[in-house]
């Protein structure tokens, strides 16, 4: 039974975690934190221009909520068209891309 008083919220969550990110690590640390701090700086102005906020951003991965899934899922879809852009300019070894999804 629900507690009386309790706040209900709908949300759409985007968890996202980097694809690769431990071999990236064992072969290039430095180069591969500073792309991570890149990523997640694209992922923070997408998730706010789409009316989301992160909330967390443990180890290589990023949580963030949203009000609307039609928003969660347009986030995350220009996320992975910005990261893919950004990976065009490196070659394929040194690559990016974060298995995403919303709920």
């Amino acid at each position: 039974m629900a507690e009386q008083g309790a706040k209900r919220k709908l949300a759409a969550i985007l968890s996202a975690d980097a694809v690769g990110y431990s071999r990236l690590m064992g072969v290039d640390e430095q180069a591969t934190v500073h792309t991570l701090t890149a990523a997640r700086a694209v992922f923070k102005d997408v998730i706010t221009q789409h009316t989301g906020r992160v909330v967390d951003t443990a180890g290589d991965s990023v949580l963030a909520e949203f009000g609307s899934v039609v928003e969660a899922v347009q986030g995350a879809v220009e996320v992975q068209r910005e990261l893919a852009d950004r990976n065009a300019e490196v070659p394929p070894s040194a690559g990016w891309s974060f298995a995403s999804g919303s709920t």
